[in-house]
């Protein structure tokens, strides 16, 4: 089993930056990538970034430019570097794992609002 724990999330005007951090723990050596979705209301859930175990990333496209994903292997810890934010930003952010698919685990969710 994986436990994931996000932080970070809050209230920020537009055009200001967040930086959510996604502690891992447990079972961590079956873990070959991991990841950030976010889910707004009335939509459904899509994968705003993922990387991988060597450090692949990749990006939704309208978050290419202002957020970044890194990894800190020696913490176990994920982060989402988030800048330039816009009110289309918020939503739920939530940290997800694959052992086999991203989403085998889901961390709880932090809220992350961005005012106009």
């Amino acid at each position: 089993q994986v436990q994931l724990v996000e932080s970070g999330g809050g209230l920020v005007q537009a055009g200001g930056s967040l930086r959510l951090s996604c502690a891992a723990s447990g079972s961590m050596f079956s873990i070959k990538a991991m990841g950030w979705y976010r889910q707004a209301p009335g939509k459904q859930r899509e994968l705003v970034a993922a990387i991988t175990r060597g450090g692949s990333t990749n990006y939704a496209d309208s978050v290419k430019g202002r957020f970044t994903i890194s990894r800190d292997n020696a913490k176990n810890t994920v982060y989402l570097q988030m800048n330039t934010l816009k009110p289309e930003d918020t939503a739920v952010y939530y940290c997800a794992a694959a052992r086999s698919t991203l989403g085998d685990y889901w961390g709880q969710g932090t809220q992350v609002t961005v005012s106009s």
